[in-house]
């Protein structure tokens, strides 16, 4: 078969396949807000079965010939056009699902759901034990999956591979160390210092409703196309990406508190806008998709922490704030406001956690779930490690499981290797933010005016609509010119933080 018409045919059926992934990505966004309790061993089966039918296209030997009459032609000379990527990445996940047995991947999916229904039950009873044999379930087939993709003595890569492709538990160990070495310091001088906010300013009555209307203005004010988008409200806040003209952020809102609902909403808002802007011509392929959890969480913690913490933000927003909930924040001074939405205080819980504890929340997980896959912590010990891991490093001792080890719903989905990609997304974060200020100057005025047009351009010309052309690394690196870095995250924290604080 001609080059030509080889690659027609692999972009044809990459196509079909993202058409069949959509159709699952559909079924877990319904399971995780509309869908009736009874209905989750159907819809086990239905996950299983698509699954497998993903599977079985994407290992199909007749892909890797397709891929094999193109991969020496002139098509892909250029190793940065659409058609080098797309003969690359395509590449990469058919040799990755050739590995894996059929009957695996569709007892993954079918497990998978059932136990993060099992979670959501346990969560709301505070009762690991009910989950315990789920999460044993869930190790267990990935430890499996490790085993079969090869990964030899470190079978945690494979799996944080999934999701950060390249990237490898060392390299995410030494961040951690780096992070620890700088944040615990400036953690510990923040909670001494001083001058301290008042966070019980953002507790009171705030309805639901009026929660909701308030978090979708913010949301379309940032960019958020609500006709091609929607947020609804579940468990655990998430985004699905359905399709180019459907992307669905779901969310949960604390009728005593305002802060919880609001930020994870801009945190989803932020999946939103970078779903939104990914090139529609290229849906469906590798270049109309994201490279690696970690850039797309980038967007999440910028949009959430960089800008939605920001001086100049709340300028333009707490006067609607106030508006919207007069009773609570009717009263409150707006310098008192700003400075309660960026308390630095440890915590129990990692959605809830500020800017600069918040990579600590994350280590605590990755070290736990590293764990857990190497054999090193039984699934029966976890809540003991869980409690221990948070005395250590945060003082803490969690006084139930539903604050403890039952807060996040990753396990349960059998999301292990994803909790790394939060602490990539604030290195990358930093550093796009600082360079979007060197090309753009001073957006401070923009936002008090209500205007995020600026950034939002800039990160759709230089990120969103790059789609997977690059790595994450390397697109990280052409954009500001460094490699990933820690460093611009660290000094971002201590500018911020040592001047509202006056350390």
């Amino acid at each position: 078969m001609r080059a030509e018409a080889a690659y027609a045919e692999l972009i044809r059926r990459t196509r079909e396949e993202a058409l069949l992934a959509s159709c699952a990505e559909l079924l877990a966004w319904d399971e995780d807000t509309y869908m009736p309790p009874a209905g989750v061993g159907h819809r086990a089966r239905q996950q299983a079965l698509l699954a497998g039918l993903l599977h079985e296209r994407a290992a199909d030997p007749r892909l890797g010939g397709l891929l094999a009459a193109v991969e020496s032609s002139a098509l892909v000379g250029d190793p940065d056009s659409p058609e080098a990527v797309n003969v690359r990445e395509v590449r990469r996940l058919h040799d990755r699902q050739v590995r894996l047995p059929r009957v695996l991947v569709e007892e993954t999916a079918r497990v998978t759901t059932l136990a993060e229904q099992e979670w959501a039950a346990a969560r709301r009873a505070s009762d690991f034990a009910r989950f315990r044999p789920w999460l044993e379930r869930v190790v267990v087939l990935c430890r499996r999956y490790a085993e079969a993709l090869g990964c030899g003595a470190n079978p945690y890569d494979a799996l944080l591979d999934q999701y950060e492709p390249g990237l490898k538990g060392e390299q995410v160990t030494d961040l951690f160390d780096a992070l620890r070495r700088d944040l615990i310091p400036l953690a510990n001088a923040l909670t001494h210092a001083p001058r301290r906010p008042n966070p019980s300013l953002l507790k009171g009555t705030f309805p639901v409703e009026q929660q909701r209307a308030f978090a979708e203005a913010t949301a379309a004010a940032l960019g958020f196309d609500f006709r091609r988008g929607r947020l609804d409200t579940t468990t655990h806040p998430f985004f699905s990406a359905v399709g180019p003209g459907d992307v669905r952020l779901a969310t949960r809102f604390n009728p005593d508190g305002f802060g919880d609902g609001f930020f994870a909403t801009l945190h989803e808002a932020g999946h939103g806008l970078y779903e939104q802007g990914l090139p529609a011509e290229h849906h469906g392929t590798p270049p109309g998709e994201v490279p690696s959890l970690g850039l797309h969480e980038s967007q999440a913690r910028l949009w959430e922490n960089t800008v939605g913490r920001s001086h100049s933000f709340w300028r333009y927003f707490f006067p609607r704030a106030q508006q919207a909930f007069p009773a609570a924040l009717g009263g409150v001074a707006f310098d008192d406001f700003h400075f309660a939405v960026n308390n630095v205080e440890a915590t129990l819980i990692r959605v809830q956690a500020d800017e600069v504890t918040y990579n600590l929340h994350v280590l605590i997980r990755f070290e736990l779930e590293r764990a857990l896959v190497e054999g090193e912590l039984p699934v029966a010990d976890l809540p003991g490690a869980w409690d221990e891991a948070y005395r250590h490093h945060l003082g803490l001792t969690p006084p139930d499981d539903a604050r403890g080890c039952l807060q996040d719903g990753h396990w349960g989905a059998g999301m292990i290797g994803y909790f790394p990609t939060y602490t990539l997304g604030n290195v990358f974060a930093a550093q796009l933010f600082d360079r979007a200020r060197i090309e753009l100057g001073d957006m401070g005025e923009a936002f008090a005016r209500g205007d995020f047009g600026g950034l939002l351009g800039w990160l759709s010309d230089k990120v969103y609509r790059q789609g997977g052309r690059y790595a994450a690394a390397r697109l990280i690196e052409r954009v500001t010119g460094a490699p990933p870095d820690h460093r611009p995250l660290v000094a971002s924290l201590r500018r911020k933080y040592g001047a509202l604080y006056g350390i």
